[in-house]
């Protein structure tokens, strides 16, 4: 009696343990992540260690109060820092060293992501196999290297990007680095990214002026996913040809995975539609694809039954199709990906289907949270993508709010009833994510709705299931492709309607967290005076305004835009933009760093000042005409770009004021014709008074420089951004000495080939004590003009363990290291 007794006190204390142990286990995951530094492996395995001996010690008492609910959440606290921890160590120690950052070298690897093609370029992952001879000294060995993500250029203009397939091996030159991308708040975050992919190093296949990649070998065990993922693609594509790229990415996509495959103007419809979820391999389809399985599995487990009663007998027929239906599901998430909503929708699916066979039944708080602990077993970094977070908010609120149709008496009443909770399910989908969509994206579409409303049933039941048994009966891919077609007929033009989206300032997280909540309550099935709490917290996220600056104050916003320039001026009440930045590789400077910025503070231009016509200034100005119709344009004589709307001169001496802040144009001289080198004609411009104002001289030489301290004797300068990047050419003692600025600034491109910034600068910046800020170790810039020797820097505002090195100045420094080693012989062509 006694061994029984204690098996049952066992069993009581294990259901009372389970729901502390998955919060604590969360828990643990998200608190690692706050760590700005990692610890040493040993250190990692103490933790481990004190989670096994506190759980064993909680397990021992068998308590099922507070107290051993509090001792089984910490226990898993630990054991979860611990897995993450660890997990960081090892993918850390496999990142490419910081100082072979341009190592050059040959090298043997194989394919094993899914390629990526475009015009000039294929990029892929691959890993990497070994050295070959004339590889530099100091290198690490290949099996300490993670992953790679090759990008392969086309040799020569006018030539098509090369093709690989996963398999194959290739001998090349490459130049690695580790991950690295532009900095700036809302802007893309390459590195984590990276660190999330177990990207290890980037990659450059360099086929000018080195031996041609070789193709080795075709090894398609290497890779066998991705080589069958790349093999349906091709036979997909090929067989429709005859279709638009939306409509044949859109099936391809929905098969594969592979959401490169969709336009990008694609995407803009599918983002002002509130429709990418149903894009990405998303829950819905992994269970429409179980429950496909489900059936089929049942229904042929019978039919064998029938001839062989034995089968059923020894494997009854719910545990098959329970089975083949969980590993269906998920060889379909593994082939289209892994996304984390199809990883949440097999735990949930194994979870359910596992209860429903042994008879039990979980509250569905432990179902959701079980999803979500083995989400985060299998990648403890899924918190840093959007998709985790709207996954799993989208059900808790059906959760939350109850899901299933009451049966009614006929089939009249029970599609009116299904159809009343299918759009209530809508709403309380998008009314739950809509603060986490702000967060993200600092949009919501107001027509998701209607088009989900009739996107939902396409491609779940019509779409989707006729891609896929395409893959075997290639004539119902064509029919998939009409739907896709017809799809798209539909949400183009909602998507243009006028109110389509709801765009707002994006929210702080600690507001976006509370209106989720709020949501949440607001949603559930209950008495209206209760659920009205709810709206209290959710109406501060939907009503926000960022902060902007006091009148007769101002802030300059120096977005990190590679070899290039791009400024934000606010005032209280208005907004200046001040070049635009480069073109980047598939877009421009002004898509991923203007833009968001300018969106996520909800400010709106109201004058854009181009201070030359140089691509690395200009590049970007189709994009912000667009986006701002009716925002004035200023340019100086003769360098506005081609197609620019008209643009008012920038003169010395034109000026205004905006909220009791000047604004005037120091250079060029009216009717100046001086130098015909475009870099003397930029447009100089000063905002503000005194060690308040801030200088933005483009890319003037150090003639105009003197031209200009000999023309206003009393010029200062809190914020100066130096010209022409930091070139030698520029910014000289004499222009230092009358400025006398509290900061320098310089943006220009991480490792660019023109030694930007140049040493002779930053020695001129050391001797006099100056302060300075550049971008490629900074990021982007954030100054105040109340505040002139103090700044921000999104890198030291990036505090993840992953991120990038650099120096990180947040309060008044002298830049030294990293800006030394960039330094370089500036006779190098000039970056126009």
């Amino acid at each position: 009696m006694d061994r029984e007794a204690k098996q049952l006190d066992a069993a009581a204390w294990w259901r009372a343990a389970w729901g502390p142990a998955l919060l604590g286990w969360v828990a643990g995951h998200a608190a690692q992540l706050t760590q700005t530094a990692l610890w040493t492996p040993a250190a990692y395995g103490a933790v481990l260690l004190a989670g096994l001996a506190l759980l064993a010690w909680a397990r021992g008492r068998r308590e099922t109060g507070p107290r051993a609910a509090l001792s089984v959440a910490l226990a898993l606290a630990l054991l979860a820092w611990a897995h993450a921890g660890g997990r960081a160590v090892e993918r850390m120690a496999r990142l490419w060293p910081a100082a072979l950052d341009g190592a050059v070298a040959p090298a043997r690897w194989v394919v094993t992501g899914l390629p990526r093609e475009e015009a000039r370029a294929t990029t892929f992952e691959a890993r990497l196999l070994g050295w070959e001879a004339g590889a530099p000294a100091g290198l690490p060995p290949p099996d300490r290297v993670g992953a790679l993500r090759l990008t392969w250029r086309a040799a020569q203009p006018g030539q098509a990007a090369p093709r690989v397939r996963p398999g194959e091996v290739w001998r090349g030159v490459l130049r690695l680095q580790r991950p690295r991308g532009l900095a700036n708040p809302y802007g893309f975050d390459v590195e984590t990214w990276a660190w999330r992919e177990g990207i290890a190093a980037t990659a450059t296949v360099q086929a000018r002026g080195a031996a041609p990649p070789q193709r080795l070998a075709d090894e398609p065990g290497q890779a066998p996913v991705a080589r069958a993922r790349a093999e349906v693609r091709a036979a997909l594509q090929a067989r429709l040809q005859g279709f638009d790229d939306a409509s044949r990415g859109l099936v391809v996509a929905l098969v594969t995975g592979d959401q490169a495959a969709i336009p990008p103007a694609q995407w803009d419809v599918i983002r002002a539609t509130g429709v990418a979820h149903l894009v990405a391999i998303s829950g819905l389809h992994v269970t429409m694809f179980a429950a496909l399985a489900l059936g089929a599995v049942g229904a042929a487990w019978r039919r064998l039954g029938a001839r062989w009663p034995g089968l059923i007998l020894r494997a009854p027929t719910p545990l098959v199709a329970s089975l083949a239906a969980v590993a269906l599901a998920a060889a379909y998430a593994l082939f289209a990906g892994g996304g984390v909503p199809a990883q949440r929708t097999v735990a949930m699916l194994a979870l359910v289907l596992g209860l429903r066979l042994l008879g039990r039944s979980w509250p569905w708080p432990w179902v959701w949270l079980a999803a979500l602990a083995a989400a985060l077993a299998v990648d403890p970094w899924a918190w840093l993508q959007p998709g985790f977070w709207l996954s799993f908010v989208a059900v808790a609120v059906l959760f939350v709010r109850g899901h299933g149709a009451a049966v009614a008496p006929d089939g009249q009443g029970r599609l009116r009833a299904w159809l009343r909770e299918f759009w209530g399910a809508q709403w309380a989908v998008t009314v739950g994510l809509a603060p986490l969509l702000l967060f993200w994206f600092g949009q919501v579409s107001l027509v998701g709705l209607l088009a989900n409303a009739i996107a939902i049933p396409w491609i779940t039941w019509g779409v989707t299931p006729l891609a896929l048994l395409g893959v075997a009966l290639p004539p119902l891919v064509d029919a998939a492709a009409w739907l896709a077609r017809g799809l798209w007929a539909l949400l183009e033009p909602m998507a243009r309607w006028p109110a389509a989206v709801w765009s707002r300032p994006a929210l702080p997280w600690a507001l976006a967290l509370a209106g989720t909540a709020g949501a949440l309550v607001l949603l559930q099935r209950g008495p209206w005076p209760l659920r009205a709490w709810g709206g209290l917290l959710l109406w501060p996220a939907l009503a926000f305004r960022p902060a902007a600056p006091p009148p007769g104050t101002f802030e300059v916003l120096l977005p990190d835009v590679g070899q290039g320039s791009a400024a934000i001026v606010r005032t209280a009440r208005h907004t200046l933009v001040v070049d635009t930045g480069p073109p980047l590789p598939g877009g421009s400077a002004a898509e991923r760093a203007l833009l968001p910025w300018l969106r996520a503070l909800g400010a709106v231009p109201d004058a854009v000042v181009l201070s030359h016509d140089d691509a690395d200034h200009a590049g970007g100005w189709p994009v912000l005409a667009a986006a701002y119709p009716r925002a004035a344009w200023w340019a100086p004589n003769g360098q506005a770009p081609a197609g620019l709307p008209v643009a008012q001169l920038c003169e010395a001496g034109v000026g205004w004021a905006w909220d009791g802040v000047p604004f005037i144009f120091l250079h060029p001289p009216p009717g100046w014709g001086g130098d015909r080198d475009g870099n003397a004609r930029s447009c100089v411009l000063l905002v503000g008074r005194g060690i308040s104002a801030a200088l933005l001289p483009g890319d003037i030489p150090q003639a105009v420089e003197a031209a200009l301290v000999a023309a206003y004797p009393g010029l200062r300068a809190g914020l100066l951004v130096a010209a022409h990047h930091g070139s030698r050419t520029s910014t000289s003692a004499a222009w230092l000495d009358a400025l006398q600025p509290a900061l320098v600034a310089i943006q220009a491109g991480w490792r660019n080939p023109y030694g930007h910034p140049h040493a002779e600068v930053l020695r001129r910046l050391r001797e006099r004590g100056l302060a300075v800020a550049a971008t490629p170790d900074c990021g982007a810039l954030t100054w105040r003009s109340d505040a002139p020797g103090q700044w921000q820097c999104e890198r030291a505002r990036r505090r993840f363990y992953w991120q990038g090195g650099g120096v990180m100045p947040e309060t008044a420094a002298v830049l030294t290291g990293t800006a030394a080693t960039m330094a370089g012989d500036d006779t190098a062509p000039s970056n126009r």
